[in-house]
């Protein structure tokens, strides 16, 4: 079976008609993941039951049902911002295969504002998508029980909190057993079973005389009464059972009060002022050494133009005195020079020129070097280096100063978050009235699992009473009822009951051993740690798993990461599609949860693409995040990519494709 499209028209937060083409076939290869991305709160939930409306109608198990009526669902169901004119719509077509040849229909649900009779009207397409079937309409109930029944439907397409729950639980709940028991083909031998109880009590009423019938009703009130009280203790168990759950949401936000409000802090209070104390003692010892730095040269910083100036004009009043020191020796030299020339033949005249060039050439190395303002700091060299190195040592005491700074405005803040804390904390009268809220909270726990176990004691009580009574009906009937052909059959009965158990505790047997096998593999796969567990066994009446080692000693479920029970719920489901041999196609609501990263890289690289022919992922950006993705897409496994656009401001949805990244 493949699921090829899914249109919505005016259908939760889906406004107008909208298409989601789900054939996982594309370029003629098979890609078996169809990859939906939205936001929480963005429709991905309202896809799933889209899906399951569609196929079930009146009998689907959809998440936002509850209590509703099937009329006031329907209503609920239709988009807020439908034309009143315009019908909401749900059409699913798929494929699968008849008589050794593939056919497709189109599954049809229609329905308006308040519909008339609370019903919904339903359509079926053949492969041109032009004739009705009505002759599947009419039978479309059975139909669908044969190719995806529901009991077993929540074992294809389910939701990452399914699987949490699954996880966290010892054995399934009894939804899943029942599904279980169906995906397995296990509850025909107890419908058997049943049946048989119908026709024996059947024939008991026929062909008993007055005096017998009287017995057997007198019985048969009592074993109903028995069962009617069973009920009720069933009832009153799973009442006590969500009362529990609620005291314990009840005892957590005491907790959590009791720590905000400052139950914990008072208990610290003591230890919170001694790391007060510290840090100002550390405070103190870094302003010390401030104080030592501004008795030193950090004053002279509040001066660091003057500082500078001081610098720069020694800098020009030393270069000034290098000039005037190479000028007066250049006109020594050229005095010499020109006595020498008087002493040598040279005429007057020359020796005039010469003069002149050697006065002009001096005047033009040195014109520009000429300071024009009279030197006024007359600093020797000694005098600026330290001037310098003051600069210098002043530059690293103000870097020093900064981070001394820096130091103490975080020590400060330290010391104000825990003078919150400590202001925080509760005053003893109001953290004795938390304790003891909190105290009153965990009784109130205690109290209720002790009314839980007491009523799961009775109900094992009654199940011993109701198996006597049942005997006692039985054996009263067999003895005083002499009709020949009536003997026969409850005889006969019997003997089919005692075969069908037998019948049953070996198809048990077989299926869950090839099961355990199923899931120890998937288990291991999805892990990728071979040496973690050995064996997995499967209780037959629970179906809890058990799990063990190389040495066959058992590995507790609570050694377990909370990863690697979600693994192994998902490897339990994953062994149940396998050895069902249903080929189905598989969708999952928000499919990582909790899962760290080397764990979802497992399931997204070796669940996902396994999982079946067919995997519907509806997904946040959170849990198949960018990397996942390339990862998919890398092994080509993707073959769709939608993103489920919500608007808050019109609350509305569009289907876009393409995902997130």
């Amino acid at each position: 079976m493949i699921f090829l499209e899914l249109v919505l028209q005016n259908f939760g937060p889906y406004s107008g008609r909208q298409v989601i083409n789900l054939d996982p076939r594309k370029d003629e290869n098979l890609r078996p993941i169809i990859l939906l991305g939205g936001m929480n709160g963005g429709g991905k939930t309202t896809l799933m039951d889209a899906i399951r409306l569609v196929l079930y109608g009146h009998r689907a198990q959809c998440s936002t049902r509850g209590n509703l009526s099937y009329n006031d669902f329907l209503n609920q169901c239709v988009n807020s911002k439908a034309n009143p004119a315009e019908k909401t719509r749900i059409e699913l077509v798929f494929e699968h295969i008849e008589d050794d040849k593939p056919v497709k229909y189109r599954i049809v649900r229609t329905w308006e504002k308040n519909p008339k009779d609370g019903k919904d009207y339903l359509g079926i397409l053949g492969d041109d998508d032009t004739w009705p079937v009505d002759s599947l309409v009419n039978t479309w109930d059975d139909y669908i029980e044969n190719l995806l029944p529901l009991g077993i439907s929540n074992l294809f397409l389910f939701d990452g909190e399914q699987v949490r729950n699954l996880a966290e639980q010892e054995s399934p709940p009894q939804i899943v057993i029942e599904a279980i028991r169906g995906l397995l083909g296990l509850e025909l031998s107890d419908r058997l079973v049943v049946d048989l109880d119908i026709l024996v009590n059947r024939k008991r009423k026929e062909f008993g005389n007055s005096k017998d019938l009287s017995n057997i009703e007198e019985i048969e009130k009592r074993l109903t009464q028995q069962q009617q009280d069973y009920q009720e203790n069933e009832q009153n168990l799973e009442n006590i059972k969500n009362q529990l759950e609620e005291l314990e949401v009840k005892q957590q936000e005491a907790f959590d009060k009791f720590i905000s409000e400052g139950g914990k802090i008072a208990a610290e209070r003591n230890q919170l002022e001694l790391q007060q104390d510290t840090k100002t003692a550390e405070i103190e010892q870094v302003r010390q050494s401030m104080r030592e730095l501004a008795a030193d040269v950090l004053p002279l910083a509040l001066i660091p133009n003057l500082l500078n100036q001081a610098q720069a004009q020694g800098g020009k009043e030393f270069r000034h005195q290098q000039v005037q020191i190479s000028k007066d020796l250049l006109i020594e030299r050229d005095q010499r020079l020109l006595a020498w020339l008087n002493q040598v033949e040279i005429s007057p005249t020359q020796v005039e020129k010469i003069q002149s060039f050697l006065v002009q050439d001096v005047d033009n190395l040195y014109t520009k070097t000429i300071q024009i303002e009279a030197p006024w700091l007359l600093a020797d060299d000694e005098t600026l280096s330290q001037l310098d190195n003051l600069i210098y040592h002043l530059q690293n005491s103000q870097l020093s100063a900064k981070e001394k700074l820096a130091i103490i405005k975080k020590k400060e803040e330290e010391i104000h978050s825990l003078e919150r804390q400590v202001q925080t904390a509760a005053a003893p009268e109001d953290y004795t009235k938390l304790r003891q809220a909190l105290e009153a909270a965990q009784n109130q726990v205690v109290e209720a699992k002790a009314n839980y176990e007491t009523i799961r004691r009775r109900l094992a009580e009654l199940e011993t009473i109701i198996s006597k009574s049942k005997r006692e009906l039985s054996e009263y009937t067999v003895e005083n009822i002499k009709h020949k052909n009536n003997e026969h059959i409850i005889t006969s009965a019997a003997k089919v009951q005692e075969t069908l158990k037998i019948f049953r505790e070996k198809l048990t047997l077989r299926k869950l051993n090839k099961l355990e096998e199923e899931v120890k593999n998937c288990f291991l796969y999805l892990l990728h740690k071979s040496d973690l567990v050995h064996r997995i066994a499967i209780d037959t009446n629970t179906f809890g798993l058990s799990l063990y080692d190389l040495n066959g000693k058992p590995v507790p479920k609570h050694r377990l990461s909370a990863g690697e029970k979600q693994l192994l719920a998902i490897a339990f489901l994953w062994g149940l599609a396998k050895v069902s041999g249903h080929r189905l196609p598989v969708a999952i609501d928000t499919p990582l949860g909790r899962l760290d990263s080397s764990h979802r890289s497992n399931l997204v690289e070796r669940y996902f693409p396994s999982a079946s022919h067919q995997v519907i992922l509806l997904s946040t950006d959170t849990e198949i995040g960018k990397k996942e993705v390339e990862t998919l897409r890398e092994n080509e496994a993707i073959a769709r990519e939608y993103l489920l656009k919500y608007d808050s401001a019109t609350r509305q949805t569009t289907i876009q494709p393409g995902y997130f990244w």
